[in-house]
């Protein structure tokens, strides 16, 4: 059986390092079997959606997006493996007032746990637009998964 971090090779992506906290909080929080992260963004995409960024470039950066969450839960549990089902993703897009294509652009997000977890990556979804993030960054996600020991 391939593991998760297996199957990001076979697509040629790697976890990335942790990014270091803004504030004072934590990257993810654990509740019995759930694990609640704090939303990551991106270093590599900035500007608004619909003005600075095309819907490709968005879905590059809920990719990336997703990979720096992956890099936190691993750090949490140790192995990708040890996740049971994602729960809830939430993907807050930094966009012009006229942008409405969210969804296509939380694809990036959603199409990369589908390849990397199959059925165990079947999640909700909220995709909303955002009049600004920290630091300019085009994608915030955060998600609500349940682990197994």
């Amino acid at each position: 059986m391939t593991t998760p971090e297996e199957k990001l090779a076979e697509l040629g992506l790697a976890l990335p390092p942790l990014r270091p906290a803004l504030g004072d909080y934590v990257g993810c929080v654990r509740t019995g079997n759930l694990l609640f992260t704090a939303g990551q963004g991106v270093d590599e995409f900035h500007g608004k959606l619909g003005r600075d960024l095309t819907v490709e470039e968005g879905y590059l950066a809920a990719q990336q997006s997703m990979l720096n969450l992956f890099s936190v839960v691993k750090n949490e549990i140790g192995e990708l493996s040890k996740i049971k089902q994602f729960v809830k993703v939430l993907g807050m897009v930094n966009s012009t007032e006229d942008f409405t294509d969210h969804p296509k652009v939380l694809n990036g997000a959603s199409d990369l746990i589908g390849k990397v977890f199959g059925e165990k990556g079947k999640h909700g979804r909220s995709a909303v637009g955002m009049a600004q993030l920290p630091n300019n960054t085009a994608i915030e996600i955060e998600m609500i998964i349940e682990i197994e020991e």
